[in-house]
C-alpha cells in the first residue's frame, strides 16, 4: 500500500537581519536584491532597485530617505581612515606625512562603493521602520 506525503512543504529558512543586510537583501522578506549591480561594478555600483522584486517594498521610505545614510557613510569613511593611519603608523613605524595621506585616501577611494551601499543599507534596517514579513 502506497502512502502519499501530505505534509506542506517547510519554508526556507529566514536568514537573520545582519546577514541579510550584509548581503544586501530587502529588511521586508529578507530575499530581494536591493542593488541591481554587484558592488564591485563602479560605474553602476549605486543604482539600487526602486521597488523590491520578491515583496514589492517601495525602498525609498519617503521622499529624501537615504540623505540621511550620508551621516553612516561619513562613519564608515572615519572608521576606514583610522584603522588605515593606525596600520601605517605600526607596519612602517611613523612614515613621513604623504605615505599617510596616500595609505588613508587609497582605501576610502576604493572602498567608496561599499561605504555608500552598506550606509544606505543600514539605513533602511535601522531607520525604515520596516517589519520582517517572512
Amino acid at each position: 500500500m502506497e502512502t502519499k506525503n501530505t505534509s506542506k512543504p517547510t519554508p526556507k529558512k529566514a536568514l537573520g537581519p545582519w546577514i541579510a543586510a550584509g548581503k544586501c537583501l530587502c529588511p521586508q522578506c529578507r530575499t530581494g536584491k536591493m542593488f541591481k549591480y554587484p558592488a564591485w561594478n563602479w560605474f553602476k555600483a549605486y543604482d539600487m532597485h526602486q521597488d523590491c522584486s520578491v515583496c514589492g517594498l517601495h525602498f525609498e521610505v519617503e521622499p529624501g530617505f537615504f540623505w540621511g545614510a550620508m551621516y553612516i557613510s561619513y562613519a564608515f569613511g572615519v572608521a576606514i581612515s583610522v584603522v588605515a593611519g593606525t596600520i601605517t603608523a605600526v607596519m612602517l613605524q611613523d612614515p613621513d606625512l604623504w605615505v599617510y595621506i596616500v595609505a588613508v585616501i587609497t582605501p576610502l577611494i576604493l572602498l567608496s562603493p561599499q561605504s555608500m551601499r552598506y550606509s544606505r543599507v543600514l539605513m533602511l534596517y535601522l531607520f525604515g521602520g520596516i517589519s520582517f514579513r517572512g
